[in-house]
């Protein structure tokens, strides 16, 4: 005996007064049949839904998701008010239901038939399982028409009806349908008494402990995991499910906290379990989910589970044809927000549905750009670079692609000069946002333009603003946010605090936690950068192990405490390449400070020797420079920094290696350049 089982949003049909019609005019019952079938069918295919059932003047039908359940059904009336009109009642409930010998069974498929047995011709009714997923969708109009006792089913069911214009809402005082027999008098206002009584204690429980965001008086934050994928799957699009569902989350206003890709996707293939994970991001919720590819059909099924209890907040199950991708990601999101219990603004609702592609091709070559962008470097930039061009081929005002090749040129890693590479950063920017204004990742890279290179500190503030306003869980905007904060405000705390926000949405980036430490330290709070480095160490690649550690070094030079800063700095590797000559300098400034000024000098000329003409190290020199107490040479090197906009110099105003030149005139005319003065 072979068994199936499945969540599934059922929907039952039934045409009322079917049997009476027959008996008047058969004729008139055939066509008004023949016409039913038609439309059922139709619509229930054009919706992704499936008959299970033909009952003649009535079917069962299921659908991957509550929304097109509805919608399906809103089609399904509608069609049916033209001549020859059917009379058709509609019930929807969510629920498991199985298959056994080829037929269909379980709870789910009882509820909704009850529901349906409620309704009056052109109505659609439906359980609270349904209205949860759909109450924060403007398009349709929800009214409860009271709870309900139906027989073989052991507790109420609260019945919602669609009230938009042109269906039919049913009369509380006239229903009728397949209702539990009444008890005696008595029996029921004993019942009535008692039901009473728990609902004005579930109140209470509900506003003391619920009604603050519905996820037990916490934050609404929420990681979605890696989906796992079952069999062989495009991974573009596997990774790009959740990354756009992301996304759209973060945009929406009312969720507290939405955990970045970058962290999340760290629990790929992971034997933590949700508790764990939820502890280390911080979050009370996660969604997890599976994700199959049959031909040109994806099977996606998700839960939505509450961290502290591990309860099911929402679970659905979905079935797509590959070109339907974006409109499954528009579901999930929306669905995962009424599960959350977040209202939408009117921006965000339309943001929810909103496509930079209906192209899955470009669409594939953006995400295999975002694949290479997210590796870091020259070669994984060029590759990046490269699709996201192929995108543009095929979609011409594919925004996002626009932005992805603007971060690109903006970043530096490609080999060029800041001088050769922003120029066509800010095309590619302005370009983006010349499709689409409100496009948060392209206002993020102008405004760090803003500041890296046209020193323009207020443009890039408001920028920044507006990047965050559109996407309040943008976590790079936040921390560019904070570095105009920290280099062109006296109070640092506003600054930290931006920093900090962007670490709460990135926890275990090196990035982010780097940033955060790294400007603790610009604000004096050693204590505080010491834990946040090592903090950050734990997320380091074998090519970023070393930052950390001259981190630490520096505030150990700064609290001279010189035998732990010479313990850290004697650990970098020799200069064999850009990276490690870096780490060569960063000795060198160590020396320096630490009073062996000869070491020092040996440090720096060995590495100038290398590069000669070709020196792009400008402002970690003059860091050594200061230490060696050769003012007019920092100075003079800051300058040709300047002169390059060199990435680091608006670091300048808060980097304590300057303090004792701050006063040098030719400083402060430099700091007045960079509208720092």
């Amino acid at each position: 005996m072979h068994q199936h089982r499945q969540l599934a949003a059922i929907l039952f049909t039934d045409i009322v007064g079917s049997t009476a019609v027959m008996q008047k005019d058969e004729q008139a019952a055939l066509s008004m049949n023949k016409r039913y079938v038609a439309v059922l069918k139709q619509s229930v295919s054009g919706y992704g839904g499936e008959i299970l059932n033909d009952y003649g003047d009535g079917s069962l039908c299921t659908f991957s998701s509550a929304t097109q359940a509805v919608k399906c059904a809103i089609e399904i009336q509608q069609q049916l008010q033209s001549e020859p009109k059917v009379p058709l009642r509609i019930g929807l409930h969510v629920g498991e239901i199985f298959f056994e010998d080829g037929k269909v069974f379980g709870d789910g498929v009882n509820v909704a038939s009850r529901v349906q047995s409620l309704g009056i011709a052109n109505s659609i009714l439906f359980s609270s399982q349904i209205n949860s997923q759909i109450r924060n969708q403007p398009e349709f109009k929800c009214v409860s028409i009271g709870r309900f006792h139906f027989k073989n089913v052991d507790e109420p069911v609260e019945v919602f009806a669609l009230a938009n214009d042109g269906f039919a809402v049913p009369d509380k005082k006239k229903i009728k349908g397949k209702l539990k027999e009444e008890k005696s008098k008595k029996k029921k206002i004993i019942a009535i008494s008692i039901l009473f009584l728990l609902l004005v204690l579930s109140f209470v429980v509900y506003l003391k402990f619920f009604h603050a965001n519905g996820l037990g008086g916490k934050e609404k934050s929420i990681a979605i995991l890696p989906f796992n994928v079952i069999g062989k799957m495009d991974d573009d699009l596997a990774e790009g499910l959740v990354e756009d569902v992301l996304v759209n989350l973060s945009k929406i206003s009312e969720l507290d906290k939405v955990i970045s890709n970058r962290s999340s996707s760290k629990y790929i293939n992971t034997k933590k379990s949700p508790s764990e994970i939820s502890e280390e991001l911080n979050v009370n919720s996660l969604l997890v989910g599976t994700i199959q590819q049959i031909g040109d059909t994806i099977r996606v099924s998700t839960q939505l589970i509450e961290s502290n209890s591990g309860n099911t907040l929402w679970a659905e199950n979905y079935i797509k044809g590959r070109k339907q991708i974006f409109d499954l990601e528009t579901e999930l999101a929306t669905q995962i927000v009424s599960a959350l219990k977040a209202k939408l603004t009117p921006r965000e609702q339309k943001g929810l549905s909103k496509r930079y592609t209906e192209n899955v091709e470009a669409y594939k070559y953006y995400r295999r750009g975002r694949f290479f962008w997210n590796q870091v470097g020259k070669v994984a930039f060029d590759s990046a670079e490269v699709y996201y061009k192929k995108a543009i081929e095929l979609e011409p005002d594919y925004a996002l692609a626009y932005a992805g090749i603007a971060d690109c040129h903006a970043y530096n890693f490609k080999g060029l000069s800041q001088l050769d590479e922003v120029p066509i950063a800010k095309a590619y920017a302005m370009k983006a946002l010349s499709i689409d204004s409100t496009l948060s990742v392209a206002l993020t890279t102008l405004g760090f333009i803003q500041q890296s290179y046209d020193y323009d500190w207020q443009s890039s503030k408001e920028t920044m603003e507006k990047a965050i306003e559109l996407d309040p869980n943008n976590s790079i905007a936040h921390i560019y946010y904070g570095m105009d904060l920290i280099h062109s405000t006296p109070d640092k705390q506003d600054a930290l605090k931006e920093m900090q926000r962007a670490v709460d949405l990135d926890p275990l980036s090196f990035q982010t936690n780097w940033i955060l430490a790294r400007n603790y330290y610009f604000s004096g709070k050693y204590e505080l950068a010491e834990k946040q480095f090592k903090i950050t160490a734990s997320f380091t690649t074998p090519d970023q192990k070393y930052v950390p550690l001259w981190s630490l070094g520096l505030i150990y030079l700064k609290q001279h405490l010189f035998s732990k800063a010479k313990e850290i700095f004697d650990q970098l590797p020799e200069g064999s390449g850009k990276q490690l000559d870096n780490f060569q300098l960063m000795q060198a400034y160590a020396y320096a400070v630490m009073g062996d000024k000869e070491k020092a000098k040996s440090l720096y000329d060995d590495t100038y020797k290398k590069y000669g003409a070709t020196w792009h190290w400008h402002y970690r020199t003059s860091q050594i420079f200061v230490a060696l107490g050769n003012f007019s040479q920092a100075i003079g090197e800051l300058e040709k920094g300047y002169d390059i906009r060199e990435i680091q110099m608006f670091w300048i105003k808060a980097d304590p290696a300057f303090d004792p030149i701050r006063n040098e005139p030719r400083f402060q005319a430099l700091l007045k350049k960079m509208n720092l003065g």
